[in-house]
């Protein structure tokens, strides 16, 4: 089994602001950007909301008791996170229904569940996982130790140099702690001490081990000087369109990605990924070869396998603010905050 927690930080030699985040709920909010608006006629209500405190998953367990739908029946583009005030639409699948039903339902939503109800229109398709472009996220950083003027000046000069060259697009301590990694792993192997009958669940577990790999690849690259640039066998991607490509010469492609318009791929291991090719290829199959695991135990377990993107590129701006620091970003879809903020605060981050 492959297993080291501790992934190293992008800007190691610049000190952080240390400090807190999450102090209250409002301290960390996110809002979803959506990858399409909602047609205004067909059988799904499309209900952009903000929530507080309530789990995604757990609001669409309420919504779909209340309306009477069942687990299909309400659709969403992403997860988000407990522990914030949160913007996001969820799909009702609740058939045509007039204007006045469809104020009705603005109505019971907010008197059922703890939400505010911002807009509601119909879209003639229910909203699916991954259907939104990424999330922006403003977030206060408290409690610090430091003058106010000296944490701001750290957090900006280490932001400049996350805009500029990026930073690995880790899986965040949400996803891969210690826990779901060795029960994934175990789950693989087949020497879990007890069947896991959620499918859920088990599907979570052992994504969980094969996003730690991810992870350790991401690792591995920054820690051989590789991160800053392309390696030739890579399966990078263009930022514009999400295309995928080979690059079978760094050199060419090198303005591309100093500029941040391209970007390499990282492995999330499967029998259907896609394998680099060259050098890069030979770091992919080093770390899967260490890892203990084998496609065919992936296969059994109906994991396909994919690429992920190796590196985000956060417009990052900061101010001060009456409690401390308050620190404003855009991130792709799948990105994590917490990432962005333990490179601002060398702190590690939940």
């Amino acid at each position: 089994m492959l297993f080291t927690m501790g992934l190293p930080h992008i800007t190691k030699d610049l000190p952080g602001t240390e400090g807190m985040i999450r102090e209250t709920l409002e301290d960390f909010t996110v809002e979803e950007v959506p990858v399409f608006e909602p047609s205004g006629e067909g059988e799904h209500l499309f209900v952009n909301l903000t929530k507080r405190g309530i789990s995604t998953r757990k609001l669409a367990l309420d919504l779909a008791a209340q309306f009477g739908l069942g687990r299909t029946g309400v659709g969403f583009a992403g997860l988000k996170d407990l522990r914030s005030v949160s913007t996001q639409t969820l799909s009702l699948h609740l058939g045509r229904i007039t204007d006045d039903e469809i104020a009705d339902v603005g109505r019971t939503i907010e008197a059922t569940v703890p939400v505010k109800v911002n807009w509601l229109r119909p879209h003639t398709r229910k909203l699916r996982a991954g259907q939104l472009l990424g999330n922006r996220f403003s977030i206060n950083i408290t409690e610090l130790s430091l003058d106010p003027e000296e944490a701001l000046a750290r957090a900006r000069k280490i932001a400049a140099v996350l805009g500029s060259g990026g930073l690995p697009n880790y899986y965040g301590p949400q996803r891969v702690d210690e826990d779901n990694i060795r029960r994934g792993y175990e789950i693989i192997k087949g020497t879990h001490p007890r069947r896991v009958r959620n499918k859920w669940l088990r599907r979570l577990l052992v994504s969980s081990y094969l996003d730690h790999l991810y992870n350790l690849y991401l690792q591995e690259r920054l820690e051989r000087g590789e991160f800053h640039r392309l390696l030739k066998g890579d399966i990078a991607k263009k930022h514009s369109t999400g295309g995928l490509f080979l690059v079978e010469d760094p050199d060419t492609e090198a303005a591309r990605y100093e500029a941040g318009e391209i970007s390499f791929t990282a492995p999330i291991f499967g029998p259907r990924m896609w394998w680099a090719e060259g050098p890069s290829g030979d770091l992919e199959r080093e770390i899967f070869d260490k890892s203990d695991i084998t496609l065919e135990e992936l296969r059994s377990l109906d994991v396909r396998g994919t690429r992920r993107l190796g590196r985000t590129l956060p417009e990052i701006t900061i101010r001060k603010s009456e409690r401390g620091l308050n620190v404003c970003f855009f991130l792709p879809k799948g990105a994590y905050a917490t990432m962005v903020l333990r490179e601002i605060m060398k702190n590690e981050v939940r």
